[in-house]
């Protein structure tokens, strides 16, 4: 079999275990790896089948694709650059306001590694480089894979039949509702209101503890703006216990089960935010999707990039081992040059 035929049916063993995963639990990041590999895998079958074709095609491919390629990490470079500017001036300096600016920086850097270290043809760098090419291709399909994932996951609509509509908390300023936490509340007061339209009579579970530095907690904020707009005080419950979305979840699903053992629900977060809470959402052992509600266009990549290290973060026995694979194949790599 030729290198494209086995490429192929690699990829097309993905793509199976892709779909099969999807099937059984689709709350797995797994699912989103054996996508964004069959993808890759596909591609290294078009490229290993192109020397069948004319030289010249070859030649004009491999000149389109590297151009494509260098327009897309510069223009990538210069967004990440500029929202990470944006997002200081209108969130703070936190680290978790810098990432954007932090990948933006890192993207900058490989842009200037390549062509420096093509023109010195010095050792060194030249493993550096390849390092740093081969941690960059590993990250990058990660994050592309969550991306697009992300993207599907979201679209899979809730099925009729929920018995709760669970929104989770996001922080109270100065003991009011703010816009990130106010857009889940009204995504989950849709949700909630569709359920009763097709004959449903499910309950709303405002979800969130007090901070430090919150009046009340965030669970009766929300439930109080639910009232407001029209939802039944005697609708609502209030977990008003939790800390993280991990509590937000085990203390939602204990008030669910004393309910109705044999609950489903949804449960409602930020667009960016939804796949992690539905990764955490199957390890809690709650039974429902997990959906999402719009976010400011400004704040989504830097919140984007915090969801993916986070996710990294809950694995980082096989991720540190990856990584230090790749760089021991790099360092192996450039010395051989």
């Amino acid at each position: 079999m030729t290198a494209a035929g086995v490429l192929s049916a690699l990829a097309a063993l993905s793509a199976t275990l892709c779909v099969v995963g999807v099937l059984v639990e689709r709350r797995r990041f797994r699912n989103a790896v054996a996508g964004g590999t069959t993808v890759v895998l596909l591609l290294m079958a078009s490229i290993a089948a192109i020397p069948r074709v004319d030289v010249g095609v070859v030649d004009l491919v491999t000149a389109l694709v590297a151009a494509l390629l260098i327009v897309f990490v510069l223009v990538l470079t210069g967004f990440l650059l500029v929202n990470g500017v944006v997002m200081m001036r209108r969130e703070g300096r936190r680290p978790a306001n810098l990432l954007s600016l932090l990948a933006g920086l890192a993207c900058l850097a490989v842009v200037v590694l390549v062509p420096l270290t093509l023109q010195l043809e010095n050792r060194f760098l030249t493993t550096v480089t390849y390092v740093t090419l081969l941690l960059a291709a590993h990250l990058g399909l990660l994050l592309c894979s969550l991306l697009a994932y992300s993207f599907v996951y979201g679209r899979m609509g809730v099925r009729p039949g929920v018995d709760f509509v669970v929104v989770l908390g996001s922080g109270l300023i100065r003991g009011a509702v703010p816009p990130l936490l106010a857009a889940r509340l009204d995504r989950g007061v849709a949700l909630w209101a569709q359920e009763r339209e097709r004959g449903g009579d499910p309950m709303l579970v405002t979800s969130g503890g007090r901070g430090p530095d919150e009046p009340v907690a965030e669970a009766v904020a929300m439930a109080d703006y639910l009232v407001a707009r029209g939802v039944p005080s005697e609708r609502i419950l209030r977990e008003d216990r939790s800390r993280t979305t991990r509590e937000n979840l085990v203390f939602s699903r204990a008030l669910m089960t004393e309910r109705a053992p044999d609950h489903r629900c949804a449960v409602v977060t930020n667009n960016f935010h939804a796949f992690r809470a539905a990764l955490t959402a199957r390890r809690a052992g709650v039974n429902g999707q997990v959906v999402g509600s719009p976010t400011a266009r400004y704040y989504w990549p830097s919140a984007t990039l915090r969801e993916f290290v986070a996710i990294l973060a809950e694995h980082p026995v096989l991720n540190g081992a990856i990584c230090l694979a790749l760089v021991v194949l790099g360092v192996l790599v450039g010395l051989d040059r």
